[in-house]
């Protein structure tokens, strides 16, 4: 009997298979509730991650733009880190960002930092140097609100739910859509930035654009050429207002358009100025942020060889983009500089309450004019320069030329390229790949 007993196979009755049940059911719903759990706080985070990230990208371009602005101010920190801040709350209280707004409690200025550099990959520092061209935005802890994540977070499984952000935004070259249908004759082989030559040029010196009326001489370094981007005068004029959209590239050619256009061009260039001749007004084109001047004007003496750039009958000199003439001051593009920096940041005066920034700066191509001669010719572009109108264009006579400093950057359109800016010429605000470090090159997994 005992034989049979040991034999027989034990089976658990249903009663007894009712705990193990319960024991696999328990364990299956804690799983699938914490996968429930981390699918929505996961999916709230990474939306909360995008939007930070969208409003820190704005706001260090938005510092980055401010900064070009006013480079060179007293108040130049404090202007860009106020102007990136505004921003970023400005996108924290845009519709869906309530969270982020709640987060910020109305104080950016505890919630994210705002840092400068003259290098894009750093060192960043605040009020950083003097110099800056770059600006780094980063927040780097944007608690969210739980859910279920405190239950996950029970487990040990996961840290705290929070998210951060950085991005960095700062010039880069650029090839100009809005070019002046202007060209100027350069040296290739004479440009150095680092040095500041610019294809024969120096920086800050004064440079006078000579007027096309009449002018059949043979083409020659410095000489003044009106480019053909459309037909007649009235070309000629919008383009000169900056009503233009011509885009070239390095490489590519322009023709030169010889004509007696003086009245259209000084139309045209003088809105710039707030000077309002002809079809054009200032609601389409209005005037820089400041249009001050010499005056008397700057004249030109040709009668003379070499011909003279005179102030009050004295030859113009240049230090250093500083425009003199014997014991008299310019009104050049330094004393411009500070002026529009001011402006900006809220304690200028004589800004022009419709101004637009950078209105006196044409983009002007440099062509290449070896073995040319005058009159309507095919010239290969070298290149594009900023060029800073000192004063307003005179409308005829012996005096229709337009005097100007070669400047080494201005804002540009167009699209840009992936490196830094290390080059002269029209420029555009972009965000670069964020590096932490000092120069290390290493990336960072928040940009």
């Amino acid at each position: 009997m005992m034989n049979l007993r040991i034999q027989r196979p034990f089976t658990a009755t249903p009663r007894r298979q009712e705990g193990a049940v319960s024991v696999l059911m328990v364990i299956a719903l804690a799983a699938i509730a914490m996968m429930a759990a981390l699918a929505l706080d996961g999916g709230h985070m990474m939306l909360n991650k995008t939007r930070l990230q969208n409003a820190v990208d704005a706001a260090a371009l938005s510092g980055a733009k401010t900064l070009s602005q006013v480079e060179g101010g007293t108040s130049m920190a404090s202007a860009t880190r106020t102007a990136a801040l505004n921003t970023l709350m400005q996108n924290a209280n845009a519709t869906g960002n309530n969270e982020l707004a709640t987060a910020i409690g109305g104080n950016p200025g505890t919630f994210a930092v705002v840092e400068l550099s003259s290098r894009v990959y750093g060192p960043f520092s605040y009020p950083g140097p003097l110099d800056a061209k770059y600006v780094r935005v980063s927040v780097p802890n944007y608690s969210l609100t739980g859910f279920f994540w405190g239950f996950v977070q029970s487990f040990g499984a996961v840290g705290n739910k929070a998210v951060a952000a950085i991005a960095t935004a700062g010039p880069s070259p650029t090839n100009p859509c809005d070019l002046a249908p202007l060209m100027i004759c350069g040296d290739a082989t004479k440009y150095d930035p680092a040095a500041g030559m610019f294809w024969g040029f120096q920086f800050g010196d004064l440079q006078v654009l000579k007027s096309a009326a009449g002018n059949t001489s043979a083409i020659g370094p410095g000489n003044f050429q009106l480019l053909d981007f459309g037909s007649g005068g009235s070309s000629v004029r919008e383009d000169l207002a900056g009503g233009g959209s011509v885009c070239r590239n390095v490489g590519d050619t322009v023709n030169t358009s010889p004509g007696n256009t003086v009245g259209p061009a000084s139309q045209g260039l003088n809105t710039r100025f707030g000077i309002y001749n002809g079809p054009v007004s200032a609601s389409d084109y209005p005037p820089d942020l400041v249009t001050s001047s010499s005056s008397p004007a700057i004249t030109y003496n040709d009668s003379v060889t070499p011909a003279q750039t005179l102030y009050k009958g004295q030859p113009v000199t240049s230090s250093n983009g500083n425009l003199t003439a014997g014991s008299n001051a310019i009104l050049d593009y330094n004393d411009w500089k500070a002026s529009v920096a001011a402006c900006v940041a809220g304690s200028g005066s004589g800004c022009q309450s419709n101004g637009v920034f950078e209105r006196r700066m044409l983009k002007v191509v440099v062509g290449d004019c070896t073995g040319k001669q005058g009159g309507s010719t095919t010239i290969p572009v070298l290149g594009f320069g900023c060029y800073f109108v000192v004063q307003p264009m005179s409308s005829g006579g012996t005096q229709a030329q337009i005097f100007g400093q070669f400047v080494k950057e201005c804002e540009g359109d167009n699209v840009t390229g992936p490196s830094p800016s290390t080059d002269s010429g029209p420029q555009i605000i972009q965000l670069y790949k964020t590096y932490i470090g000092s120069g290390t090159g290493t990336p960072s997994t928040d940009s």
